[in-house]
């Protein structure tokens, strides 16, 4: 299992500033609870899938298996 950010430099710069923005809440998320801060527990909980491949909600993560 290996978790990297996204290759695409656009789009962590871009989540980066927002993880900046809202105090490092996950910028895609409404709401503001330690669910939300990143890296979010929907992501954690999908990084302990061993048959889970994928980013995380806002891409700022990919986790291969």
């Amino acid at each position: 299992m290996k978790v990297v950010e996204n290759e695409d430099l656009e789009v962590v710069k871009v989540i980066k500033e927002g993880l900046k923005r809202t105090g490092g809440y996950c910028p895609c998320k409404r709401e503001r609870t330690p669910d939300t801060i990143c890296m979010c527990k929907e992501f954690r909980e999908q990084i302990k899938d061993p048959n889970y491949e994928g980013y995380c909600h806002c891409m700022l993560y990919y986790k291969f298996k």
